[in-house]
């Protein structure tokens, strides 16, 4: 009997130590009454992250975040940002970190202009800790950029407007990665072939998109602009695009183009140049992209916007008609001015 009651003693000792245990590493183990954030800045051993976990108050000790670490040859927890939940488990706590589970946020690309503008984009951000002047350093380097077939002149062509998720402790060279990826992506064989049949190339398709974007809002309208400086460049004829010479001058709030502007010696006036410039003058939208791809096939040459003031456009396949579209929107325009000024 005596023997019995002994065991029956041991069984319920070792039951308590199970649940105990059990306890440990799936109950309520982080002490937060709200989320927060764990930022790792570099690469860390387990021994470290549960110094860390308990330094900052996450956890009141770290020996069950180790001991279960250890067991499941945790070696090293990925830099980044990880959100950390009231009364998350040792167990929790362990998967999050083995598996990489960062905290990633949203970088969305819509227009950008230049180097800058996007370096500014990617470094402004106070969820991550890209530095915007070391993502320009980076961004402006062609020996950087070589590895993605670009340089500062063609970069924005692979920085497609999506939406990308980047995490905190990533690098310029990591992000631009997402990019080209989607980059790739996009530009499958349907893509190039559709290119290829207007004789352009996946990055001449993106200048002249970019341009295109630039020069109207207007869906409808964009597919025969692009249609027009499509048959400018395949007899020869210079662009002559007003957004080209906008960005010559680097003044994007410029309202008109003036003709001192026009006389502007720079690669990206190509009221100068043949053909297209050196590379695109903001980040296309799909849109554009789509307009120049599946631009119709039309005899247009010439383009002005409508005299109505619209905010359609006028195409012409003859310089007489294009001037006298162009005669009509002068008109216009100075009968509104008349009525528009004081008397």
């Amino acid at each position: 009997m005596l023997i019995f009651r002994i065991l029956r003693w041991l069984v319920l000792v070792v039951l308590l130590l199970a649940a105990w245990i059990a306890y440990q590493l799936w109950g309520p183990a982080v002490t937060l009454s709200e989320k927060k954030y764990l930022y790792i800045a570099e690469p860390i051993s387990c021994e470290q992250l549960s110094t860390q976990l308990k330094q900052e108050g996450f956890l009141a000790s770290g020996y069950w975040f180790s001991l279960v670490s250890d067991q499941l040859q945790v070696e090293k927890i990925k830099a980044g940002r990880y959100e950390i939940k009231p009364n998350m488990s040792v167990m929790d706590l362990v998967r999050l970190f083995r598996n990489g589970r960062q905290s990633l946020v949203k970088l969305s690309i819509v227009k950008e202009r230049t180097l800058q503008q996007l370096a500014g984009k990617i470094g402004n951000r106070t969820d991550t800790r890209i530095d915007s002047l070391d993502c320009l350093l980076y961004l402006t380097n062609n020996d950087s950029l070589r590895q993605y077939g670009v340089d500062t002149n063609t970069l924005l062509s692979i920085v497609m407007p999506f939406t990308y998720e980047i995490g905190w402790a990533e690098t310029p060279g990591q992000i631009l990665d997402k990019m080209h990826d989607r980059y790739q992506q996009f530009w499958d064989s349907t893509h190039t072939k559709k290119a290829a049949a207007k004789g352009l190339t996946p990055l001449q398709v993106s200048i002249l998109a970019s341009i295109v974007e630039e020069e109207s809002n207007r869906q409808d309208d964009r597919y025969n602009i692009a249609s027009t400086y499509i048959n400018r460049l395949r007899i020869g004829m210079k662009l002559q695009a007003d957004p080209t010479v906008k960005y010559a001058t680097r003044n994007f709030g410029l309202s008109r183009i003036l003709y001192g502007h026009l006389a502007l010696n720079s690669p990206y006036n190509t009221y100068r140049i043949n053909g297209l410039p050196p590379g695109p003058i903001c980040t296309p939208s799909i849109k554009s992209i789509e307009a120049v791809l599946d631009a119709p096939d039309t005899d247009y040459l010439y383009f002005v916007a409508s005299y109505q003031f619209d905010g359609s456009t006028l195409f012409s396949s003859t310089y007489a008609q294009h001037q006298a579209f162009v005669k009509l929107f002068h008109a216009e325009q100075q009968r509104r001015l008349q009525n528009s000024a004081p008397r």
